[in-house]
């Protein structure tokens, strides 16, 4: 899916992913703690700056929505996270001060692959935005 307007951002992120951990990082400043990163049951409000969203992830127990800002326009990734196996989410230490750790999931595809006979081999496809993870941040 495609936004075409950072006000389209601004309402899908606040009308549609209530239920949902993650953080928005905008154009013209460093994340603000208290502003853009939503967990522990803090829903989603994100108000309307002089810069734009450049890019924002968000998680629940079933999908990772990523928005990206590419040339003129936002575009929405949607993965699906509720099949990923415990092994497959990983977490990894925050910069952001007082933060818990970072979970991401690597989606992996089993496909034939040419080079082991035509047997199936898992490739990974892409690594997403799995939520945040009580624990040290270090």
């Amino acid at each position: 899916m495609k936004l075409q307007t950072n006000e389209e951002v601004l309402k899908y992120i606040n009308e549609e992913l209530a239920g949902f951990e993650g953080y928005v990082q905008f154009s013209h400043r460093p994340i603000d703690k208290d502003k853009d990163i939503f967990y522990e049951g803090k829903v989603p409000q994100v108000e309307n700056e002089e810069g734009f969203i450049y890019e924002a992830h968000f998680a629940n127990n079933k999908q990772s929505i990523s928005i990206r800002q590419i040339n003129d326009a936002w575009v929405v990734s949607v993965a699906d996270i509720a099949t990923v196996p415990e092994g497959d989410i990983k977490s990894y230490a925050s910069d952001v001060e007082g933060l818990y750790r970072i979970k991401m999931a690597q989606i992996w595809v089993e496909e034939a692959d040419e080079l082991c006979e035509g047997m199936p081999v898992k490739s990974l496809k892409k690594v997403v935005f799995a939520g945040f993870e009580k624990g040290d941040s270090k």
